[in-house]
């Protein structure tokens, strides 16, 4: 394999810088640059949406799937881009199993008869859960993982840019400073020309190095007078006489006073760079956070979308149940009833309560009966204090002659009568009278 020795070694003296500085921030030991408070915001916004969006689809998927075998599955499925095997509800597997047990206990008997019906009501209610996950996944949490696995990631990518950028640009303002510092300690440098009325000439900085600490200066110290601008100092004897001898300290001076100048202007057209690249970058990143507005927006959309899935998936499951209520009660010999009336789910109006409030009219025997109720249903009259307006909410079927069929939206006259069950009315509709459920309709005012 073809390796580009030089850009290798280049990537790995950035790397190491970025290191460096990444270090001495951490520490407290270098100047950091600190983003705009508009930026900052959009960042934390950033993270707040992608840390939401994430615990809502893991929530979501909970929620239209329970099992986590069976998430765990779907997932790899989706990771290894295979279709998902279709999988039986357990409203599904409820009705094959009541269905096998009425077959095998007798469909005739009435046991047998009431496992058929509920078993047909299981199989609707399945099938209508298997059209609400299906919708529900399209609809809402595929633009939800789309954000997360697309988006996302091209956002934390230009951030990851802009970091490096940013370090990249602090270290350049950095090794600025150090040549601004060295430049102008070496203008300061006192020339060597100073000799001493002895048998040694030495330098001024030397000489007095020497009477100070009667040795020749070290390394450590050179190095702390004059950081970066000298090479290591070395001290010799030459002789100039057989009776003179003469110590020369060679501390070897840079050629050119103007080494430092031209490092710093290297440092400055480095720092423009580097502050070039990194509000280029800023940019790019400013423009895709700003982007999660669009993303709010598309997620609301979605959002509502899961909603009406679900509105439908419940009225579906509502409707399914009210039927099989209906023909569970046909059945003679069998037993329906409960301890508490059912409450409306889209009704802010409780049967009882509704009922409470109704006018009540003369009494009528023997409402239990079907058949008998409808004959002295023609007979019975509006309550004298009044009655009340009502809004059907959805269609109903009659299911026998003491019941008044209803369409949505119409709006039809209601009251009450001593004895009813309280999830019942009188409705009336032009000639026509009947028996209405309570959660069908919206009592006007």
């Amino acid at each position: 394999m073809d390796f580009n020795m030089k850009k290798l070694a280049s990537d790995a003296g950035i790397f190491f810088t970025r290191a460096v500085q990444f270090t001495e921030e951490k520490f407290g030991q270098a100047e950091k640059t600190e983003l705009d408070a508009q930026f900052e915001n959009l960042l934390a916004r950033a993270d707040s949406t992608k840390n939401w969006t994430e615990k809502i689809l893991r929530q979501t998927e909970v929620l239209l799937q329970p099992n986590p075998s069976a998430r765990v599955e779907e997932f790899l499925y989706e990771k290894l881009d295979r279709k998902v095997p279709s999988r039986v509800t357990n409203g599904e597997l409820l009705a094959q199993y009541m269905a096998e047990a009425a077959n095998e206990l007798g469909p005739t008997t009435p046991y047998g008869k009431t496992l058929i019906k509920v078993a047909e009501a299981e199989k609707r209610l399945g099938a209508a859960e298997r059209d609400f996950i299906h919708t529900a996944s399209i609809n809402f949490l595929t633009p939800l993982r789309t954000f997360l696995e697309g988006d996302w990631k091209t956002i934390s990518k230009e951030r990851r840019l802009l970091h490096n950028r940013r370090l990249d640009l602090d270290a350049c303002k950095a090794r600025l400073k150090k040549a601004k510092a060295a430049e102008a300690k070496a203008t300061t440098v006192p020339d060597f020309q100073e000799t001493r009325p002895r048998n040694y000439i030495l330098s001024a900085s030397a000489s007095a190095t020497l009477d100070d600490t009667s040795r020749p200066p070290s390394w450590a110290e050179w190095k702390e007078d004059y950081p970066g601008g000298w090479r290591r100092p070395c001290f010799f004897l030459v002789p100039l006489n057989p009776s003179v001898t003469r110590a020369r300290g060679c501390l070897s001076l840079p050629k050119d006073r103007k080494l430092w100048n031209d490092e710093a202007d290297k440092a400055e057209q480095e720092l423009r760079v580097a502050q070039t690249e990194f509000d280029r970058q800023a940019e790019v990143t400013r423009l895709l956070l700003e982007g999660i507005s669009s993303t709010h927006v598309n997620h609301l959309r979605c959002l509502h979308e899961f909603v009406e899935s679900q509105t439908t998936y419940y009225a579906q499951c509502y409707r399914h149940m009210l039927d099989l209520q209906k023909q569970l009660g046909r059945f003679p010999g069998t037993f329906v009833g409960t301890t508490e009336p059912a409450s409306p789910p889209l009704s802010s109006t409780s049967p009882t309560t509704a009922a409470a409030t109704m006018p009540v009219g003369p009494s009528v025997a023997g409402l239990a009966p079907p058949g008998e109720a409808a004959l002295h249903l023609e007979e019975v009259a509006p309550p004298a204090s009044g009655t009340r307006k009502a809004r059907v909410l959805y269609d109903y079927e009659a299911a026998d002659s003491s019941e008044l069929a209803l369409l949505a939206d119409e709006l039809i006259t209601v009251y009450s009568l001593p004895g009813m069950d309280p999830d019942w009315l009188i409705g009336e509709r032009g000639n026509k009278k009947g028996k209405v459920p309570v959660t069908y309709l919206e009592l006007l005012s």
